[in-house]
């Protein structure tokens, strides 16, 4: 059974993210998010095996409430792109996370621009439900630009990275 602070994170990550419905099954414990526009419902259901089948009663959960975003959060998204990205390659993100760009908080990023990659060159990490994921650079070539910041929230197909391939 998930213990109840991981299940907060996974709660805080739906709310960070795009997506609608979430359903996680392990050792006959389901755990089943859906969003609504007041906020986030969680349904926690313990699956028991008997011979006789009995009904199983949802446990419901707070229900968090979400982001409200001012005006102008997304700033950096809707300036127009510092370069012209048509001969760029874009390494984007695997997997919905937190975007790292060091191995910790005391060691210099990974790459920054200017740096020079090639295929198996670790880019960075997206941190996700406790696991730290490296980003490979999987092409050769050079950073032009790091599209998000350290400690950034990212989705699925993100851009991170602009890459000008040798």
């Amino acid at each position: 059974m998930l213990k109840i602070q991981e299940i907060r994170e996974i709660i805080k990550l739906i709310d960070q993210s795009s997506i609608d419905e979430f359903m996680y099954e392990n050792e006959g414990a389901k755990i089943k998010l859906k969003k609504h526009s007041q906020g986030t419902e969680t349904v926690v259901q313990k699956v028991v095996q008997e011979a006789v089948s009995q009904p199983v009663q949802p446990v419901q959960a707070e229900p968090v409430s979400p982001k409200v975003e001012t005006a102008q959060p997304k700033e950096a998204a809707q300036e127009a792109p510092k370069h012209d990205d048509t001969n760029l390659h874009k390494i984007t993100s695997p997997m919905v996370g937190t975007f790292y760009s060091a191995p910790n908080p005391d060691s210099d990023p990974y790459v920054s621009v200017g740096s020079k990659v090639d295929n198996s060159t670790v880019v960075c990490i997206v941190e996700a439900m406790k696991l730290f994921n490296e980003i490979e650079a999987e092409v050769k070539g050079e950073i032009v630009e790091v599209l998000v910041e350290n400690g950034q929230l990212v989705e699925y197909g993100q851009p991170l990275f602009l890459v000008k391939p040798e």
